[in-house]
């Protein structure tokens, strides 16, 4: 049995929303959204978190969250920045927007070696998926295959009113595993209730998406820097200001070459999130009902 450890992706600054949106409190105490992930992953059995934010982050970051973490667990912090690359590899001139969640996990490197998982920083899980993630990775190995897995959520419940979400579409195969994974970033949800994005065209409710949970054994780390090196040679220099390292593509191209499984936890929760500046009503009511329910401590 191992010690797995909660790896949180928190260095983006949150262009849609435009804000440092990681930080907004949303609780009925000025509790913020991680906050809650902290709090439903000590519950599942998580005793170590690592934060990837960016440097100038640090001091506000610790004041908001970096408190309450150490409160419950032990806590690291990884810097993700523009010249954490590969040997040999530096950033185009002129390039600021950093280079996306596949780079920002490799730049865990070498912190830890157990099973990890991985979340976003701004997304509302629910308690149920730190569950089935933790008692994945608690007994997760390796053998004539890598074996990850993910947290999938029904489409329709990871969706705004306020504009377009960024998601990985997944199908499964007759296993239960991931057999592809298709980054959409434009879906939405029209004034006839109709889901699509432009490019995969109308999407049925009750399609699998990934919300980035994903769960890893250690070897994911080394095969980062492979698919990063990857990215880095054949597709950056098509788009060197704005093309990023998915970190589903890096699971997609680990599946599609036969090395590695990705076995899909299905939940039914309802993702909450702000995506927008919009949505924080929605997510400040979910908590507050959330709260006096007695699902969360008011404090």
């Amino acid at each position: 049995m191992s010690n797995p450890v909660l790896v949180v992706m928190a260095a983006g600054m949150g262009s849609r929303y435009g804000g440092l949106k990681q930080i907004e409190p949303v609780g009925p105490n000025g509790q913020i959204i991680m906050h809650y992930s902290i709090y439903d992953a000590w519950k599942a059995g998580f005793r170590r978190v690592v934060f990837i934010i960016k440097e100038e982050m640090i001091e506000a970051f610790r004041e908001r969250i970096g408190g309450y973490a150490e409160s419950l667990m032990q806590v690291d912090y990884v810097f993700q920045s523009m010249d954490r690359l590969p040997e040999g590899y530096t950033a185009p001139e002129g390039r600021v927007k950093p280079f996306g969640t596949g780079h920002a996990v490799y730049c865990v490197g070498k912190t830890f070696r157990e099973p990890f998982a991985v979340i976003n920083a701004d997304d509302f899980y629910g308690a149920e998926a730190f569950s089935c993630m933790y008692d994945y990775l608690k007994d997760a190995q390796d053998d004539d295959k890598y074996r990850y897995c993910m947290v999938g959520y029904r489409v329709e419940n990871t969706l705004t009113e306020h504009g377009t979400v960024a998601r990985g579409i997944c199908q499964t195969d007759e296993s239960g595993n991931l057999a592809t994974i298709t980054e959409r970033t434009k879906i939405s949800r029209d004034e006839n209730g109709v889901i699509s994005d432009p490019e995969a065209g109308i999407i049925p409710e009750g399609t699998i998406v990934s919300m980035n949970m994903w769960g890893f054994t250690p070897s994911f780390l080394d095969e980062l820097e492979a698919g990063l090196v990857d990215f880095l040679e054949n597709k950056l220099p098509n788009d060197p200001m704005k093309a990023e390292f998915y970190l589903p593509f890096a699971v997609d191209t680990l599946i599609q070459e036969g090395r590695a499984t990705a076995r899909v936890l299905d939940t039914p929760a309802q993702w909450f999130g702000v995506t927008y500046k919009e949505d924080k009503p929605v997510v400040v009511e979910a908590l507050r009902r959330m709260t006096e329910a007695g699902i969360y401590p008011a404090e």
